[in-house]
Formats: C-alpha cells, sequence, structure tokens
C-alpha cells in the first residue's frame, strides 16, 4: 500500500472538490502543504452514485501521478452493512460499489468505509453475518491489477457500534475471511475515544501493537489524524486540531516510530479550514521529521 520515492508517512488532508477534482482539490492540496489527500467522490451524507467526469479524472490522475500525491477515497457516512432497513443495505451496497469503481478510476490506492452498527435491536452476530453477506462480494469484485483497498474505519463507540476498539477488527476480519484487499483506516480520535488512551505511556504503541495482534501485519493502509475534544473513553467523535486535544503532540510522533506505520499516509480531518489544515500538516511533518 505504499509508493516509492515517498516520505517514511506522507501527511495530507481531506480537500474539498466541488468545482473539479483537479481544479479544487489539487489547488487546496498545495495551499496546505499536502503530500496525500482525500477526497469524497459522492455526496457524503447522501445516496447519489454521480459518474466522474472523464477528462476530469485523468487530469487529476497525471496531475498526483506528478506531483507525487497519493489520494484515498472516503465513502459516504450512510453507509451501514448492519443495518437492520432492507433499503439501508442495499444502497449501502451501491454506494460502495461507486466508491470502490471511482477508486479504480482516479489511482486511488485505498477507499474508506465506516464499519457501521448493528440497528433495530439486533445481536451483533447477526449483524456481522449480513456484512459477510453483502460486503464479501465486493471484495471479490476487486479483481483488477488497479483496484483500490478497503480500509475499515472504526467508530467513537457510539450506540451499536460494530467496532470501535482493536479488538473489534477481528470479528469483522473473520466475516470477510480476511480477504487480501481488506485494510484498517485507523482514526486517532475515534481509537481514543473508543478507550485506547493513545495519550498514556507508551500508549501509542501498545495500541498499535494490539491492532497487528488482532487482524496481522501488513493491514494498516490510512491513519486519519486528528486529536480529540474530549478524553479517553468518552465515546464522542469530535476532532480538534494536532495538539489542541486530550491526545496531544507526543502521541503523533509515536505513530511515526512503530512498525506498523512504515509508509502509511497520515490525513487529517481537523478543524479551522485551509489555515488549520496547513498548520496541522505542518505540525505533523515536524514531529515526523524530528
Amino acid at each position: 500500500m505504499t509508493l516509492p520515492d515517498r516520505p517514511r508517512n506522507p501527511v495530507g488532508g481531506h480537500v474539498p472538490v466541488a468545482g473539479g477534482l483537479a481544479r479544487v482539490g489539487l489547488a487546496w492540496a498545495r495551499d496546505i502543504g499536502a503530500e496525500t489527500v482525500q477526497v469524497f467522490v459522492a455526496n457524503p451524507r447522501g445516496w447519489a452514485t454521480p459518474d466522474g467526469n472523464p477528462a476530469q479524472d485523468e487530469q487529476f490522475r497525471e496531475q498526483c501521478a506528478a506531483e507525487g500525491l497519493s489520494v484515498y477515497i472516503h465513502a459516504p457516512y450512510l453507509i451501514n452493512f448492519g443495518s437492520h432497513t432492507p433499503e439501508t443495505a442495499r444502497k449501502s451496497v451501491h454506494s460502495l460499489r461507486h466508491s470502490l469503481r471511482r477508486g479504480r478510476e482516479i489511482g486511488a490506492p485505498g477507499v474508506v468505509v465506516h464499519t457501521g452498527s448493528a440497528t433495530g435491536g439486533r445481536p451483533r452476530e447477526v449483524a456481522l453475518a449480513q456484512v459477510r453477506e453483502l460486503m464479501r462480494p465486493l471484495l471479490d469484485e476487486l479483481t483488477h491489477d488497479d483496484d483500490p483497498y478497503l480500509l475499515l474505519e472504526s467508530t467513537a463507540g457510539q450506540g451499536s457500534s460494530l467496532c470501535s476498539l482493536a479488538e473489534d477488527f477481528g470479528p469483522y476480519f473473520d466475516a470477510l475471511d480476511a480477504h487480501p484487499k481488506l485494510g484498517i483506516c485507523l482514526d486517532t480520535c475515534h481509537i481514543f475515544a473508543a478507550g485506547h488512551d493513545l495519550a498514556a505511556p507508551h500508549g501509542t504503541h501498545r495500541t498499535l501493537d494490539r491492532l497487528v495482534e488482532t487482524v496481522g501485519p501488513g493491514r494498516l493502509g490510512l491513519i486519519h489524524a486528528n486529536d480529540s475534544k474530549d478524553v479517553s473513553g468518552a465515546r464522542k467523535d469530535r476532532h480538534a486540531n494536532i495538539g489542541a486535544g486530550h491526545i496531544g503532540e507526543a502521541p503523533f510522533r509515536a505513530l511515526f516510530s512503530h512498525p506498523a506505520t512504515e509508509g502509511v499516509p497520515l490525513v487529517i480531518e481537523t478543524p479551522g479550514g485551509k489555515e488549520g489544515h496547513a498548520a496541522d500538516v505542518a505540525l505533523l511533518k515536524k514531529l515526523r521529521d524530528a
């Protein structure tokens, strides 16, 4: 999941693309000093699956290659393969298939999707059986050499979340037969809010060790680098700027020294608009290069 001739951990941010992937997204990326980017290819809070613009796609791919930028797609937030509502489950399949296709079209090595929750009061086992039924065929469709990895992102532990702690990835991977195109997107705010205290002594390395013990090496494909406005275990998904929350700077520095993060890009999803993103990208680069 790595690119040659890149920093050990490329650092970048989620960039807006309304108005054109290349025209808007790459301009924002340059302004914040990004070495990697994440984009939406559909309304993140809707079910529409718009066709891409082939000319923009080609321009975007060429410019990303020329500038050494890796790009990731974040699938819409509404997707939930554990939903008890048939319509939501059906639309989740359609929406994720669209994101995976668009990933191949724009040269994205990974598509991030939230792991969802067991709604309607159903047991986790029932919801995970549905995850297998609906998501496993999508993974089997990834047969092209340039198909992206599917990167599972855990939640902060709200409600009936199917995956919030590092060990929760185990049953999820088991449900999907640890498919070779399956990976993880680790959100530092989410995992901290779920109960892994990254700010404790050696907390970051212990958490990464636990992740590797659970799913094996080589599965970490992307890191969402976000500080947390709330304390560890609060189960609240509220992002803060790097060093301005309860995680602090030191755990982010520790990320760069763990073997599991070798070659893994970091994408920020923090407050503050372009100026805030530029500051966070600069700080993470400083921590990486210290």
